[in-house]
């Protein structure tokens, strides 16, 4: 299948999703669970020019884990440097674990959860504008990405106000990792597509509830020809081949990229997330035995030469 005819088969699919509306309430399967998306309230941080990376140490059950806050994701750093000194992530558990894929906490129903209770709806009342600058950022090992609820109910990929997730994912093999250099392209089209379908939900919806196929027939041809138009000749997304050699040596969960904030990552407490990571689960991905952060605090910036030695 040509490039084009590939991308039209996944723009076909966009403009179907999207013509439900918010309807649909499953959530892709996979994906990182937030609480209810719910209306920003006066409590979310304003939005902020970037600013310097900031640092927070997450003491565990299972030991320190130090990340780092990427200055350029500054609604998201500034909301959690806001629940760190409020003490909001204090005592709360590691409440949905997937070997090979991530680890997700910042639930507070979790604090006094009873054995076996399904949790990953609670939240601090809001949610959090996107800010998803990829491929800059991207779903590699150790990167500290916000969750959310799927696109049907979610279509602006706004972010969980308190849930987050750190990735652990799996490395990818040569052949996979060209696959995903091939598909880089087809991604970034289809998010582009889904951003004008997005702006053009109610006229949607309309030629919907008309049955006006030959109308949404005619829009999505406009649609792809802009998408067409903004990314042909030397506009042809090309990913970066750092990042399909990360995917490669430390591996990560690729297929989340571009639809999530990764708003940070890991800089020390690896051996702590392998152990959080073989955790024994029950059906609903909760550790049987629970792991909670102790305690979060903002800290200054580690020493660089012994960071770089306790990396992974």
């Amino acid at each position: 299948m040509s490039n084009i005819k590939r991308f039209i088969t996944l723009a076909a699919a966009a403009v179907a999703l999207t013509a439900c509306g918010n309807n649909a309430k499953a959530e892709p399967a996979g994906e990182a669970k937030a609480q209810p998306a719910t209306a920003a309230t006066p409590n979310t941080p304003a939005p902020m020019a970037n600013t310097d990376d900031k640092y927070v140490r997450l003491t565990t059950t299972e030991g320190d884990i130090l990340v780092r806050l990427y200055g350029d994701t500054p609604r998201h750093q500034a909301n959690f440097i806001k629940l760190v000194n409020e003490g909001f992530y204090n005592n709360v558990l590691f409440h949905r674990v997937i070997d090979r894929f991530m680890l997700q906490t910042g639930d507070p129903d979790s604090r006094e959860a009873k054995p076996g209770q399904h949790l990953g709806a609670g939240g601090p009342g809001y949610d959090i504008e996107a800010e998803i600058v990829y491929p800059h950022h991207y779903h590699k090992r150790g990167a500290l990405a916000a969750a959310r609820q799927g696109d049907y109910v979610n279509p602006e990929r706004r972010s969980s106000g308190s849930q987050f997730y750190i990735v652990t994912g799996k490395k990818l093999e040569a052949g996979e990792a060209q696959m995903m250099q091939r598909q880089y392209g087809d991604k970034l089209k289809t998010n582009e597509f889904q951003r004008l379908a997005n702006e053009q939900m109610d006229n949607i919806r309309n030629m919907q509830m008309a049955g006006d196929t030959a109308g949404l027939n005619r829009l999505q041809r406009e649609l792809i020809d802009k998408v067409e138009a903004k990314y042909s000749g030397a506009n042809e997304p090309k990913l970066p081949q750092e990042v399909v050699d990360t995917y490669v040596s430390k591996g990560g969960t690729p297929h989340l990229d571009g639809t999530y904030t990764v708003f940070g990552e890991v800089v020390e407490g690896w051996d702590a997330i392998d152990k959080i990571e073989k955790a024994q689960t029950d059906a609903n991905d909760r550790p049987v035995k629970d792991i909670r952060i102790i305690k979060a605090e903002v800290v200054p910036a580690p020493d660089a030469t012994a960071t770089a030695k306790s990396g992974k």
